[in-house]
């Protein structure tokens, strides 16, 4: 990596007219110098291209039908020339430092593939500062200073290997960044027509069973919450992440079969999930055919088990 390496920032876009000014913005205004600012709008119906259409000077609009985030990720990377990639939401704000932090990463670790940061996490609607429960990936209100995990380089690939788990909580796609090289290894990302969000899940995991990377304890980018989250304001919220769990699951294991451990341990999570909320819904039973179809018997009942499991502890919590 050159001592300046070029970054693009890949923002994704459906439907925010409302942010969406406010995060090609704060890309634009990073301290670092050697940077590209790719907008890849996945077929919005609102005003988003209007706003979209006053940076084209200054970014490259990508606008495109709408397909869901996977297929706005596949094409903002299929034109990125930067040797590090940065994701954003754009209902997000990165902070004016981040992308000068993140290079500093890269460049003292040249042998990582990947640096995930912290992010600031707002309520639009009270501007209080939230942090993320992870049981339920729901929010609550900060009322203390919470300890938080020390920047430090991560290898988590022998324990995805070898025991198909991770003992990581991996932050949302504002909180992404990798080295070309490495997404080379994993894009293009699976798109599904019924589910059209969350399709960080595929990439976030991909990338740390493929290579060591950083954690870096600095909050970088400002996550807001708000009642038009594409994902967070879904009223089936629990079987929207079950369907993206089957999702990455199925990819992932015909991508990288050497994972099987941790696959087979996604779908046990992901079937558990419908089994508490009411059953498989119609648009995932597909999915549980095709993955089901693709293993052992005795992985069947290992899954079945394991699901079984993981439903009686989430019961009794």
């Amino acid at each position: 990596m050159s001592d300046r390496p070029l970054v693009s920032i890949i923002i994704n876009n459906c439907n925010y007219d409302c942010y969406i000014g406010e995060a090609i913005e704060s890309a634009l205004n990073q301290t670092y110098p050697d940077l590209e600012v790719i907008v890849v709008d996945d077929g919005s119906i609102d005003n988003s291209r209007e706003v979209i259409a006053r940076y084209r000077d200054r970014i490259i609009p990508v606008l495109k039908e709408n397909e869901g985030q996977s297929s706005a990720f596949n094409a903002g990377f299929t034109i990125a020339k930067g040797d590090i990639i940065c994701f954003l939401d754009a209902d997000d704000i990165a902070l004016v430092e981040k992308v000068s932090e993140v290079v500093s990463v890269f460049k003292d670790n040249p042998d990582i593939g990947w640096c995930f940061h912290s992010l600031k996490v707002m309520d639009m609607k009270t501007g209080e500062l939230l942090k993320r429960v992870h049981r339920d990936n729901a929010y609550i209100t900060v009322t203390e200073q919470t300890k938080q995990e020390r920047s430090q380089k991560c290898d988590f690939r022998a324990s995805m290997l070898e025991q198909g788990k991770v003992n990581f909580i991996i932050p949302p796609t504002s909180g992404l960044c990798f080295t070309r090289s490495l997404l080379k290894q994993i894009f293009p990302l699976p798109q599904y027509k019924a589910h059209k969000t969350s399709a960080d899940r595929c990439l976030k995991f991909s990338a740390i069973a493929l290579s060591p990377g950083f954690f870096l304890d600095q909050e970088l980018t400002i996550q807001r919450v708000h009642d038009n989250n594409a994902y967070t304001a879904r009223g089936d919220r629990q079987q929207y992440m079950a369907r993206s769990i089957l999702i990455m699951a199925n990819w992932m294991r015909v991508r990288f079969p050497e994972l099987s451990k941790f696959t087979n341990k996604s779908f046990a999570k992901g079937l558990s999930i419908y089994w508490r909320t009411g059953g498989v819904e119609a648009s995932a039973k597909e999915l549980v055919k095709k993955y089901l179809a693709s293993i052992s018997i005795l992985e069947r009942l290992e899954i079945s088990l394991r699901a079984f499991y993981y439903t009686l502890k989430m019961w009794g919590r």
